[in-house]
């Protein structure tokens, strides 16, 4: 993936790699933080993630002021043709930040002389296993 991306395979790039591929959800800085240990230095960590989100082989999900989270995109190319944008999920209960890829993100017609250059959408929520228990937990009271 680095190689497509004309990048150099360096340790922090391969371990923020490998633990993004492994993942199951979008990950916070602290989440790679715990599986890096003592290979973690913010300056590099920050100066990595900046790389490959520039690159286009992760992107950085905004779900409030204090919920950042990073997943990997689909790339086809290394001209980082990514997959169609697609919505994020933030579940206000439990915290989980989800990439729902499924989930289009609808065209905005912008004014004339408007340029999209990117869009990010984020949908606020309970999650399903949330959600469940929240409907569980209303029909004890």
């Amino acid at each position: 993936m680095l190689t497509l991306h004309h990048l150099r395979k360096t340790p922090t790039r391969l371990a923020i790699l490998k633990y993004l591929q492994t993942a199951p959800f979008p990950q916070s800085e602290n989440d790679i933080h715990k599986k890096m240990q003592d290979s973690y230095d913010r300056i590099t960590f920050y100066r990595t993630i900046q790389t490959l989100m520039e690159s286009g082989i992760i992107h950085r999900i905004v779900a409030d002021n204090t919920t950042v989270r990073y997943a990997l995109n689909h790339c086809t190319s290394a001209l980082n043709e990514q997959d169609a944008d697609h919505v994020h999920f933030f579940c206000t209960k439990c915290g989980k930040v989800e990439c729902m890829e499924e989930v289009a993100v609808q065209p905005y017609q912008l004014p004339d002389g408007y340029k999209k250059e990117e869009c990010d959408v984020v949908v606020k929520g309970l999650c399903n296993e949330c959600a469940i228990k929240d409907v569980r937990e209303e029909g004890t009271l």
